[in-house]
This record gives C-alpha cells, structure tokens and sequence, in this order.
C-alpha cells in the first residue's frame, strides 16, 4: 500500500508542478492535463525502475514523454513551450528538494536523496 501512496503522491506532484508552471506563465494547461502529464512521467519512471534499469535512465527516460505531452497540451510556439517547461523543471525540483529535505519522500527524483 506505501508504494500505491507514494506512487499518487508523485503524480500529483508532478502534476502540480506542471499546472503551476503554465498557471504562472498564463498557457491554459487544465488540471487534468496536467494530472495526464504527472501520471504519463511517473508511470513511465516507475516501470523503467521496474525492469531493473539504471538509476541514470530512471530519471532521464520521462523527460521526453512530458515534454512532449506538454507541446501537445500547450498548443503554444516552440519559445514559450521550452519557457513553460523550464519553469516546470525549476518548480518540480524546488518540490522534490523540500519533501525530501522535510519529508524523506524521494520518488521525484530518486537518485538525488537530500537525507537518507
């Protein structure tokens, strides 16, 4: 049951940080969409570490996938689709370094625990 929690809560994280990113820059990205993003990465993420890959791929394998859901989403010109993921990027890790720093919850980026 940890894991399935763990495993929502990463999701609706990175669904968070998503909807936040594109709230700030005024792109339209529904909640919902941003849900699909955070789901799409974080179950991509999770069945790559299920197959035994390396902590390396873990991490960059989503990266694409959420990229380009997020183009397809945004609808917007490639300058300010890039801008809205960058500030998605700098959000998603401000989240993961307080709720590993505060939390011990380190699913967002499992290879860069903050405290064991």
């Amino acid at each position: 049951m940890n894991y399935l929690l763990n495993f929502i809560l990463a999701v609706c994280l990175t669904g968070f940080s998503y909807f936040l990113g594109s709230l700030i820059l005024k792109n339209g990205l529904s909640l919902w969409q941003a849900l699909v993003i955070g789901f799409s990465v974080v179950a991509l993420g999770a069945l790559t570490e299920a197959v035994g890959s390396p902590m390396w791929l873990i991490i960059f394998v989503p990266f694409p996938v959420g990229m380009i859901l997020l183009y397809l989403f945004l609808n917007v010109a490639v300058p300010q689709w890039f801008l809205t993921y960058l500030l998605t990027l700098a959000i998603y890790t401000v989240i993961h370094i307080a709720m590993s720093y505060f939390f011990k919850f380190h699913s967002l980026i499992p290879a860069w625990k903050l405290m064991n």
